[in-house]
């Protein structure tokens, strides 16, 4: 089966749920038009010059075609902002609810015996998942579209511009958090033998005490670092700046030129990332607290000794925050 109809069938099945999604059909309409203009200028030109010359640089468009003129890739964009949006705050809720704490947890808690509520959390993350990689593959096989009946470079380079704006789904941090979010229920003592499995493919590698995230569901291959950016040493309570690059909290105020009790959200709009040197990445940063959890777990000594070390700094860092605060409140 084309995979066009495959995700066709696919997005007719969550039609209850009205899921934004690329309008793959649309879009091969748009390409299919633009074929058989490209035809037809070719076919001219061959008739004004006896088969000789060249029409056009084979590295960009032709002249005039309706694909270029702003149909085709402000089309795709809104579509994929749509869908990295879905995807980002539907898993931030669903990731939430599993890490809710206090009385919320307990009434969670009582309501899933009630409902089988975890059942259904385990299912939600399934979902979305398979809704990453169906819109990601969607993207990818549309762009080569382009670019073979272009015989250009332009959707490799749209892809590239996707990335930069954040747009590009399989780059959300909340996929790297539903990924550990999989593997700490693998282990969690409430993942009955008669819930469903969540998705295969995922796993944490640990080479040479580096460990790292690897999600290979066909033709998706994902493998993420779990390196600070910063130190290059395994993360620790680990946030993801807006711009993708993943550090330690601490690493990351430091880079943002603020303190732990400042938070990154009081980062001038100015900062940079380290990495990209990126503008305004701290505010909308998201902390990974099932890779916190996951990380924990799979490397216990690493994890004891960093607690220890940062412990003393996050209580000399709020010490030098609340000592200079009373300073500016009486006046020295």
């Amino acid at each position: 089966m084309k995979f066009c109809k495959k995700y066709e069938e696919y997005m007719k099945g969550q039609g209850k749920k009205k899921l934004p999604g690329v309008g793959f059909k649309k879009l091969k309409k748009i390409l299919k038009r633009c074929r058989k203009q490209i035809h037809a200028d070719r076919v001219a030109f061959d008739d004004q010059n006896n088969g000789e010359g060249v029409l056009h640089d084979s590295s960009t468009c032709p002249q005039q075609c309706p694909v270029c003129d702003g149909t085709f890739f402000p089309s795709l964009l809104q579509e994929m902002s749509a869908v990295v949006g879905f995807f980002n705050a539907r898993a931030q809720k669903l990731l939430e609810l599993h890490l809710a704490s206090g009385f919320n947890k307990c009434f969670i808690w009582l309501k899933d015996k009630l409902q089988g509520n975890h059942v259904a959390l385990i299912q939600e993350g399934r979902d979305l998942v398979t809704y990453a990689i169906f819109n990601a593959m969607a993207m990818r096989k549309i762009l080569k579209k382009y670019d073979k009946i272009h015989y250009s470079k332009q959707g490799q380079a749209f892809k590239s511009q996707a990335q930069s704006m954040h747009i590009e789904i399989l780059q959300s941090p909340w996929l790297c958090e539903l990924m550990a979010f999989h593997l700490n229920l693998k282990e969690s003592k409430v993942n009955s033998k008669n819930s469903p499995a969540f998705f295969e493919g995922c796993s944490l590698i640990l080479n040479d005490g580096k460990p790292s995230l690897s999600f290979i569901v066909h033709p998706v291959n994902l493998q993420i670092q779990l390196s600070c950016k910063e130190t290059t040493e395994t993360l620790f309570d680990p946030v993801s700046l807006i711009c993708g690059h993943m550090f330690c909290y601490l690493c990351a105020c430091k880079a943002g030129s603020v303190t732990i009790v400042e938070g990154l959200k009081a980062a001038d709009c100015n900062q940079k990332c380290p990495i990209c040197r990126e503008h305004g990445v701290y505010e909308g940063a998201v902390h990974l607290e099932e890779l916190h959890i996951l990380l924990g777990r799979s490397c216990p000594e690493y994890w004891a000794e960093r607690r220890k070390s940062e412990k003393e700094e996050r209580i000399q860092q709020t010490k030098e925050y609340w000592e200079s605060q009373g300073r500016l409140f009486v006046g020295i």
